[in-house]
């Protein structure tokens, strides 16, 4: 079992940047792959990215790659989400979630999540 808890999120300005955060506790947190989601209102929960186990390894959204960045400190039990040059279509409710497989991009394949933190982008 992990618990995940994601924090970081706000109210920011278009061309502004946010760091997310999600701490793990429970069992191992190296032996998940992390995944970041975001749902928006009256949307699918979309995926973002994901990281492998020891974080060398990274699979993003097409559409942001090149502004969002991942990456995780096992020492930590955390796993970050850098946001730049943000968009008011980015404003949604991030999710962090965890897996024992590699790379997954569907939020359906994995099996713990966090309760999701609040991204407002205003324009």
């Amino acid at each position: 079992q992990v618990q995940l808890v994601e924090s970081g999120g706000g109210l920011v300005q278009a061309g502004g940047s946010l760091r997310l955060s999600c701490a793990a506790s429970g069992r191992t947190f190296s032996s998940y792959a992390m995944g970041w989601f975001r749902q928006a209102p009256g949307k699918e929960r979309e995926f973002v990215v994901a990281v492998s186990w020891t974080g060398t390894r990274s699979r993003y959204a097409d559409s942001l790659k090149g502004r969002f960045t991942i990456s995780r400190d096992n020492a930590k039990n955390t796993v970050y989400l850098q946001m730049n040059s943000l968009k008011p279509e980015d404003t949604a409710v991030y999710y962090c979630a965890a897996v024992n497989r590699y790379p997954v991009v569907v939020a359906t394949g994995y099996d713990y999540w966090g309760q999701g933190t609040q991204v407002t982008v205003s324009s």
